[in-house]
Parts: structure tokens; sequence; C-alpha cells
């Protein structure tokens, strides 16, 4: 029946977790050909400022609701920012140009940036970025237990991402399956 002439099926883990595999010669080399415009902008002037800018123009605009309480208004200052933050950095793959011979496809902002390095600069900055804007939130909401888990919650799904344990680890229900094209290459 199998007499190699089909390809066989490929079979599906069960698991939750999988580890992106690492990229072919071909496609390194399409990385290394073109700059990445997707991720290169993270280290440009200003870059980091617009950070600060989207936490302070969130806070106003969440300050100016009617009825808005203060405490309320700094835990959504808070969980806007940091879904913000994961849905940019890690949630969407690829990238949104199609110059690059779909190099980077597999792979998410936070994984392009810096070639894949850790601990740069810049991923040093985004990643105290949350972190201070938790411990501003938890202490504007004077350490209510109910806004600081919420706090705590917030901060973990965007910190756990950024750390190296989780450099190419993807959550199947989060981020869909594997793309096959690295199957055949393994």
């Amino acid at each position: 029946m199998n007499d190699g002439s089909k390809k066989s099926r490929r079979r599906r883990s069960s698991s939750l977790l999988y580890q992106e595999p690492q990229e072919s010669m071909e496609h390194l080399s399409d990385q290394s050909a073109i700059p990445n415009l997707n991720a290169n902008w993270v280290n440009a002037k200003g870059a980091w400022a617009i950070h600060f800018v989207l936490i302070v123009a969130l806070k106003i605009f969440f300050s100016i609701i009617p009825g808005m309480k203060p405490d309320t208004s700094w835990i959504l200052t808070n969980i806007t920012y940091m879904f913000g933050s994961y849905l940019m950095f890690h949630w969407v793959r690829g990238i949104p140009f199609e110059f690059n011979a779909g190099a980077y496809d597999n792979l998410n902002m936070w994984e392009q940036m810096d070639n894949g390095d850790q601990f740069t600069p810049t991923k040093k900055f985004l990643l105290s970025v949350p972190i201070c804007l938790f411990l501003a939130s938890t202490h504007y909401t004077h350490y209510d237990l109910m806004y600081f888990t919420i706090n705590v919650l917030a901060l973990l799904g965007v910190i756990v991402p950024k750390l190296p344990m989780s450099h190419r680890l993807r959550v199947r229900f989060l981020s869909g399956p594997p793309d096959d094209r690295y199957l055949d290459e393994r």
C-alpha cells in the first residue's frame, strides 16, 4: 500500500506547545539579503518614546471618561497597553511586506528584532516598560487585591513570551497550527 510513491500524511501532535524549527539556509540567506523593515524601526530614534506617549495618551483617555475612578483608569491603561504589546510583539507572525520571499513568515516581531538576539538594549527596554507600568498601576490602585491580581496576570501574559525560554515556543490553541513549509527541510 505504501510504496513510497504517495506522500505520507504528517501525523499531528496533540501537544499544546510546539517549538518553531530553525530556518533553512535559504531562509537565512533571504533574511540577511534585505534589512527587515518590520523590526528595525524599534532601534530608530524616538521609537522608545512612543511607548511613553501611548501610556500617557491611554491614561488621559481613560481618565476623561465620565464616572471613571482613578483606580479603574489605571488598570484599564495597564491592560490596554499590555494587550496591545502582546498583540504587536508576540501574536502576529510574519511581516506585511512581500519582498523577502517569506523569510520571516513563522517568526513574530519579538523574534525578528535584533536578529533574534536576547537581552539587547531594545529588548531590555521593552521588557522594563510593562514592569514599570505594572508597578505604577499597582501603586495607584492602592494595592487592592483584585486589581493586583489582574495586573499580575496581565504582566505575566506579556513578560513570559519575552523570556529566552519562550523563544520560538508556540501555544497551539493561541497561535494556530505550525506552517508546514519547514517539514520537508528537517
